[in-house]
């Protein structure tokens, strides 16, 4: 609105002493300032010397598989003496997603043409696509590939595994995915090992989930990896979350 009345004004003083064809120059000109005004993206803000956290959404993304570990690593930055964590969401367009839910939410970055940040943790929560069209989304499946290349962690919740799998990343590891979609991922990947009646498994530098309101769960525990057990602790306090370790059926890969 600001940017339209000043149009409006400029146009007013240069009406009485103006040509013509000087006004329309100076309006499009205008124009063409506000739509660059407009158009211009905001990222976020990332501080230095903390982890750089990655969260890939699309349509269809379930909230609480993206909310719970969102809400766990974002809280990091309220705890002294540790390196905390920038995060941020990342997605294959400008436009708002919609998650399967109705949430709409504005990526930070768009990583068909966004100068990306280093990653240092990527996290692929589920969405409603993942066990079909989705994993035929090249562009998607390549990004995956190419942040596993230099990320110290990738994780995953409910779904998301597949992601991992399509990309081929989990080839040498073991991983779980959501409980009743455990038969359809090892009948896609039958050379996968893929175990059941686990919230979590952790190999090498990949987390797989459960997910559900277990995201949590998985969140808590890489934290408890890079931070210790107290700040974990801390965390899980902070939201009402009851986090001891050795309760939490998961499996940790040596």
């Amino acid at each position: 609105m600001k940017h339209i009345l000043l149009i409006i004004t400029i146009l007013t003083l240069f009406s009485c002493n103006t040509s013509e064809g000087k006004k329309k120059s100076i309006n499009n000109e205008m124009l063409k300032q506000v739509q660059h005004a407009e158009s211009k993206k905001e990222f976020p803000k990332l501080e230095t010397n903390r982890y750089n956290v990655a969260f890939l959404i699309m349509d269809g993304t379930y909230n609480t598989e993206l909310t719970a570990p969102f809400d766990i690593f974002q809280h990091t930055i309220f705890r002294d003496r540790i390196k905390a964590m920038n995060v941020f969401t990342v997605a294959n367009t400008d436009e708002p997603i919609v998650t399967f839910e109705g949430m709409r939410i504005i990526p930070d970055f768009n990583y068909l043409k966004d100068d990306l940040p280093k990653i240092d943790i990527l996290v692929v929560p589920s969405a409603e696509h993942h066990l079909n069209s989705d994993l035929e989304d090249e562009d998607m499946i390549n990004f995956v590939k190419r942040v596993d290349a230099e990320a110290q962690f990738v994780t995953s919740h409910c779904d998301g595994a597949f992601v991992l799998a399509q990309a081929g990343i989990l080839d040498h590891s073991v991983s779980t995915t959501f409980p009743s979609d455990i038969d359809a991922m090892r009948v896609r990947f039958p050379n996968l090992d893929i175990r059941k009646d686990v919230l979590f498994v952790h190999d090498g530098k990949y987390i797989t989930s459960a997910g559900g309101a277990k995201s949590f769960e998985a969140a808590l525990y890489l934290c408890e990896v890079l931070y210790g057990k107290a700040v974990a602790e801390s965390l899980a306090g902070g939201l009402v979350i009851d986090w001891n370790l050795e309760t939490v059926p998961h499996l940790i890969i040596d």
